[in-house]
């Protein structure tokens, strides 16, 4: 096996053995391809950087590029540009204070009540149950289900099991009308909690149970019949 600068020391070698001899020369094209060869060879490579030291230096240097581009181009030069970058940072920082980090969008409404069919009783009976061990959330779904099957036991609302509660605020809205503004409020309160990730607190709960034991005492609005003298 040939060492590091074989062909070098070659030539010196023939150069010396041949005395007063005219020293040895090679072609162009040969001797350049000996050389490459030559410095090819691992020994000649050991101490080069890795592969990601030298991806690494040349990001670097892209960076460095970039950077002096910019504050070329930047009022003020480098110190402009960085003025600049603070003042993006805080304006970004000053933003995420103001608006808070982004929320997922509620899910879509589902059904109000489940498979199984209770009467308004039963679901009042439940969401005492829950307020009661300091269920909350449950409760606040429980009172909703309690007072929308109230309002179809009393034929204030047709059955429709498929109904979600803003669809029954609605409807519900049409013979209750002064309470028309609790109720959506009612209906956005069970969303959120059922289905937006929110925390109902008693408030909420208290809220709704007087809405609902209201609406108990309440006369329904007569319903105008067409034609009729107003």
């Amino acid at each position: 096996m040939s060492t590091p600068g074989g062909v070098l020391t070659a030539a010196a070698r023939l150069t010396r053995a041949g005395g007063d001899a005219p020293p040895v020369t090679l072609p162009r094209g040969p001797a350049r391809e000996a050389a490459e060869r030559e410095l090819s060879k691992p020994a000649y490579h050991e101490h080069d950087p890795s592969w990601f030291v030298r991806a690494l230096n040349a990001f670097w240097e892209w960076v460095g590029k970039l950077f002096s581009a910019a504050s070329d181009a930047a009022p003020g030069g480098a110190l402009g540009l960085v003025v600049i970058l603070v003042a993006v940072v805080a304006v970004a920082v000053a933003l995420w204070w103001r608006l808070g980090t982004p929320r997922r969008s509620p899910a879509p409404a589902a059904p109000l009540f489940d498979d199984r069919p209770r009467s308004a009783a039963e679901h009042r009976a439940a969401a005492d149950a829950h307020a009661a061990q300091g269920h909350w959330n449950q409760a606040v779904q429980e009172r909703m289900r309690a007072l929308v099957r109230s309002l179809e036991e009393r034929a204030l609302l047709d059955p429709h099991p498929g109904r979600t509660a803003d669809e029954a605020a609605t409807e519900a809205a049409r013979p209750l009308p002064l309470h028309a503004d609790r109720l959506h409020a009612a209906a956005r309160a069970f969303d959120a909690i059922a289905y937006g990730g929110r925390t109902a607190t008693p408030d909420t709960y208290q809220r709704l149970a007087s809405l609902d034991t209201e609406l108990a005492r309440t006369t329904p609005a007569p319903t105008a019949t067409p034609g009729a003298p107003r």
